[in-house]
Parts: structure tokens; sequence; C-alpha cells
């Protein structure tokens, strides 16, 4: 299995929100730069024109555009970013510390905002990594989205700590799945 994902492009007016599931627009310059990008690496690498997006439209706006030239677009629920409950879309500065705080102390156990912890992202993460075929599939997530299946590919699991959550991918990076994931357990350094 090897998946190629990038990560969707810079949302608007998103400045110091928690941002997970609020469905945040990407502008149309910026969803057709990504969409020209990945259209060209597909075209070098000889891949189907195939794409699987979250529903977000910060990623489905790529998927919208490469089905108008003649891609399949498949939105796929189980890309969508981590949910953050009552947090999402809310600015982090009008967050009760005393949440953060306690996320923290749990990371890996702890819902944040009432919404998904990361055992259940993981889950959704590697349940939907194990159901890819073996040729290469072609993808536009979010960046924890990412950081978790990057995370499950390499054998090391959640993270119990949250200094041990990876950097967050740039806008538009890809990155590249290259085995199966094991099953989401404890962080493993």
């Amino acid at each position: 299995m090897t998946l190629y994902i990038w990560r969707h492009p810079k949302p608007e007016q998103v400045e110091g929100l928690c941002l997970g599931r609020t469905d945040a627009p990407a502008h149309p310059r910026r969803l057709r730069r990504l969409a020209n990008q990945i259209q060209g690496f597909a075209r070098r690498h000889r891949l189907p024109k195939i794409i699987h997006t979250s529903p977000l439209q910060r990623a489905a706006g790529v998927g919208k555009m490469l089905a108008q030239r003649g891609w399949q677009w498949r939105m796929i629920p189980e890309l969508q970013e981590l949910d953050f409950g009552h947090w999402d879309g809310r600015l982090w500065t009008d967050i009760d510390i005393g949440e953060i705080d306690a996320w923290c102390a749990d990371f890996a156990g702890f819902a944040p905002g009432g919404g998904e912890n990361l055992h259940r992202l993981f889950a959704r993460v590697g349940g939907w990594l194990n159901t890819l075929p073996g040729e290469p599939v072609l993808a536009v997530g979010h960046a924890g989205w990412m950081n978790a299946a990057h995370l499950l590919a390499s054998g090391r699991g959640v993270p119990e700590q949250a200094a041990d959550w990876p950097r967050a991918v740039a806008y538009r990076q890809r990155v590249t799945i290259a085995a199966t994931p094991v099953s989401p357990g404890p962080h493993r350094l």
C-alpha cells in the first residue's frame, strides 16, 4: 500500500482558531495550485486519476476541481480532521486553560471539547488505511490525520504526551505512507 496524501491549502480567516472539523474554505487560487500540483505528480509518475478527499471544503475543493478535469473523486469521511467538539472553530485563547491542561495530562485519552480522542482518531485512520488496495492512492487531507497515519505506518502508535506529537506538515505538502499500519497501540520511541 502506498498513499500519497497532500495537506489541504491554507484556509481563509482561521488565524488563532482551533480548527478541526470547522468547514473553513480555502481561496480558489490555492485550491487550483494544489490541484495542478497533484495532477502534475500523477502524470509524472503515471498514477491513476483518482483522488480521495476529506469532505471538508478546504480539501474537497481540490477534488471538485480535479473531477472537472476528468478525474474520479471520492469523498471519504474517514479523512476528516480530529473532532475538537465544542472547541472547534473557537479561538484557542477562549478555550478554558483547565480543559487544555486536562488534555495535556491525558493526551491520548482526553477528548478535546468532548469530541474525539487520539485513540479514536488513530482507529479511524488505521481502519481506512487498512482498506486501501495494493496500487498507489492519491488523497487530500489534514495535518492531524496525516501525523496519525505517519505514526501508525512507522509502528509508533498513539503518543501519550503532547510533546511527542509531530509538527504539522505545511499546507500543500505531500507525505508518503508506504507501509501497512500496525494497530494503534501505545507510543513507542
